[in-house]
């Protein structure tokens, strides 16, 4: 169980996401997706229906309802599952505060989810540290962080860890930081190496190998209903996140 966040927008949060998951499901993994960012880029990019009348993880979250009749199959992509996030869940924040445990609602409802089926799940957090984060934090053993190859990269970065340590120390003490993932690397600018080789040398053995390029075809797919995975399996985007994909999984297997 995997949380992707990073409250810094425009990282890679969803993209990669719904990347590794499709990459992940492609080589035989059953991987569920559950979108806990409002915006749904995630449910979007999976052709998953998210209306405001859908049932959704807002749901699941305020009301109890249970995951399993929230969960839908994603269209053509065989055990890839998606738990999809409407708009009511930016109300979320705000009625979670009032409620009793409202910290681990979300780890309460995937223990309550039949996941045995599963191989993965992977939680895609919203730009932000709320509450919506912290129950993704809560509920996973494992964070990933995507870290955009830009001069900002790492500001905001030492909150989110401080935030860690705290859900760890009060919360839930088996989170680790296992993964950071350098995105939108531009091999043509001295800035994006330099980044990168702070960040090595910052988390050294966390950062996977795979570097994800800038690419169009991986900003245009969600706009097709599609991850890049299947968009156009052969463009570099693509052959970048199976990389990470096949990283993360070999990792997991070493534990």
């Amino acid at each position: 169980m995997i949380t992707v966040a990073n409250q810094k927008g425009g990282v890679g949060k969803t993209t990669t996401s719904v990347n590794l998951a499709a990459a992940l499901s492609m080589h035989g993994q059953r991987v569920l997706v559950v979108d806990l960012d409002p915006q749904g880029n995630a449910s979007t990019a999976l052709s998953v229906e998210h209306r405001g009348d859908i049932p959704d993880v807002y749901k699941v979250l305020v009301d109890d309802l249970p995951l399993k009749e929230v969960v839908k199959e994603v269209p053509g992509m065989p055990g890839l599952y998606c738990a999809p996030a409407t708009i009511d869940l930016a109300g979320a924040e705000i009625e979670l505060v009032s409620m009793v445990a409202r910290e681990s609602r979300l780890r309460k409802a995937l223990a309550a989810f039949d996941s045995l089926e599963l191989d993965y799940i992977m939680i895609d957090c919203p730009p932000s540290l709320g509450l919506l984060t912290v129950n993704a934090l809560v509920a996973a053993e494992e964070l990933l962080i995507p870290i955009q190859c830009e001069y900002y990269a790492l500001e905001g970065l030492g909150q989110l860890l401080r935030n860690v340590d705290l859900v760890r120390a009060h919360l839930n003490p088996k989170l680790t930081l296992s993964t950071i993932l350098l995105t939108m690397y531009d091999g043509r600018t001295r800035l994006a190496s330099q980044v990168a080789e702070e960040v090595r040398a910052h988390f050294g053995q966390t950062v996977l190998n795979t570097v994800i390029p800038r690419s169009v075809r991986v900003s245009e797919a969600p706009s097709y209903g599609q991850s890049v995975m299947t968009y156009d399996p052969g463009s570099s985007g693509a052959m970048a996140y199976k990389d990470a994909a096949r990283e993360i999984a070999y990792r997991g297997a070493q534990v």
